[in-house]
């Protein structure tokens, strides 16, 4: 049972949560801390002070002041009006994984909301209620506004839901569920409302999906080299200490690992006449290395903003003071989705180089052309590789920035926005992609071994190449390797490969 009190999570921790594999409950000390913001809330409604959010309007409107009677529509009205997304509904991990990340930043108490608010998440989180929530809409300024207003408008009893299966409106998947529905009180919607939840839920489980396909290319690498009948050499441990960046050291230790015992190698290892390989194989540590470096910085950023106060304005509950800034706007996320995006796109890149040294006759000398026993009569695994450059073209597109645009919103208040949400979602097709050619090269590695039984190859691909072949027969002729692929890919997103 994890303890939410505002505090950082892991990508594992909300990774757990998303797929139903860890529940939640908020934690005491947090609940206090949250009902003593509450109550510096209650206390400004109380005096008639004037304070954003609380009694105002939002935006370009905050100078209209809001009589006292109409506080808690005005709460209702926010969540309606701003409940605009339009699109294909998130998957429901993705939506799951905002309902965390939402309790957690309320958990921190500085939101001036109720407990009640976050028993309501919370209780959605258990019973599997799992808001519909439209993926495009937001711009990543004050925040993922309409992303966000879907997900209240769920915990309201309005708007749809999926429930065991099936969609359907909230208000009687609440029901069904027995949970009731949230009436707001002051400052609550906005409390929902204002932060980088989407983005961080659709980032957050896109780059743990990630972090596996960076360590299997690796593995697939390895395959591709022994198949190839390179040389480890370029992996030897000095190397790479004189030139000691982490996620290079790393590269170069688990290749060496992966090789370990390698019958093929002592094969050719007195009368190998290569000094060196190309560098898509020699290289490898050196590219896996710098995009193992951008995923992890991608994680701290993401791990801190879990543990972030993300709406406005902030409640100092020890003060009693209220503060409008901008911790929603989605900067800091934006930026680091887009270079994960373009590290992976690279690690494409690089594989497909490996898939076609491993096809094509010009550069695979020991290998069957397009690894097939019949080279004219049939085609063998030409078409993997235009299958790779497909997948990389697509990839190459959308790694594009997007955080680099800016469109001024809300009658211009809020003139410089982050487009996060669009490098999420952008992130999560590129680790789609790279999980596909992923499993081309690993499925071509390790039909391109079979040429050279019965020598086996090092321990850690020995132990791939029999996961594979679990799945995927010897290719003896011709047939449709899609199946083969999607197989493969499901595989690595089950995680059958995490242990090589």
């Amino acid at each position: 049972m994890l303890q939410l009190n505002g505090a950082q999570l892991t990508l594992e921790q909300i990774t757990d949560v998303a797929k139903g594999r860890e529940q939640v409950v908020l934690a005491d000390e947090a609940r206090a801390r949250v009902e003593k913001a509450c109550r510096v809330v209650e206390d400004i409604v109380t005096e008639g002070r004037t304070v954003y959010g609380v009694n105002t309007g939002f935006g370009k409107l905050s100078d209209v002041r809001i009589d006292k009677s109409d506080l808690v529509q005005l709460q209702l009205n926010l969540v309606r009006s701003h409940s605009v997304g339009l699109g294909a509904p998130l998957p429901e991990d993705e939506a799951r994984a905002m309902l965390l990340l939402r309790a957690n930043v309320l958990a921190s108490g500085f939101s001036g909301a109720r407990a009640l608010v976050i028993d309501t998440l919370i209780a959605m989180l258990e019973k599997g209620v799992t808001p519909v929530i439209p993926e495009k809409g937001s711009v990543g300024a004050s925040g993922d506004l309409a992303p966000l207003a879907h997900l209240a408008l769920a915990a309201i009893g309005e708007g749809e839901v999926f429930y065991k299966g099936e969609r359907l409106a909230a208000a009687a998947g609440l029901e069904r569920a027995g949970i009731q529905a949230l009436h707001l009180e002051v400052k609550e919607g906005l409390a929902l409302l204002n932060g980088t939840q989407a983005m961080g839920a659709v980032g957050a489980l896109a780059l743990h999906r990630a972090e596996r396909v960076v360590k299997l290319a690796d593995v697939a690498g390895a395959m591709a080299l022994e198949a190839l009948k390179g040389t480890p050499v370029a992996f030897d441990e000095r190397i790479h200490a004189a030139r000691p960046h982490p996620g290079q050291l790393a590269v170069a230790a688990h290749l060496r690992e992966l090789m370990r015992d390698s019958q093929i190698r002592q094969s050719h290892l007195e009368n190998d006449p290569r000094v060196q390989d190309a560098y898509s194989l020699r290289c490898m540590p050196q590219v896996h290395g710098a995009v193992r470096t951008s995923l992890s910085h991608a994680r701290q950023v993401v791990e801190i903003e879990s543990g972030s106060a993300t709406d406005n304005p902030l409640v100092f509950a020890d003060t009693g003071e209220v503060l409008s800034g901008g911790n929603f706007h989605g900067a800091p996320l934006a930026l680091v989705f887009d270079y994960a995006a373009i590290a992976l796109t690279d690690l494409m890149s690089i594989s497909e180089r490996r898939i076609d040294r491993l096809v094509n006759p010009d550069s695979n000398e020991g290998l069957p052309p397009f690894l097939t026993a019949q080279p004219g009569i049939s085609s063998g695994f030409m078409m993997l590789q235009v299958t790779a450059v497909a997948l990389l073209n697509e990839a190459k597109i959308l790694a594009h920035p997007a955080c680099i645009d800016n469109v001024p919103t809300d009658g211009g208040k809020e003139d410089h926005v982050s487009m996060g949400m669009t490098s999420a979602t952008k992130l999560r097709s590129i680790v789609n992609l790279a999980e596909l050619t992923t499993a081309i090269e690993l499925v071509t590695a390790a039909q391109a071994l079979e040429s050279h039984a019965p020598l086996a190859p090092g321990r850690g691909v020995k132990q791939a190449y029999e996961i594979v072949r679990k799945l995927v027969p010897p290719l003896t002729q011709d047939r449709p390797m899609s199946g083969d692929i999607e197989k493969l890919t499901a595989a690595i997103r089950r995680g059958e490969f995490d242990a090589v």
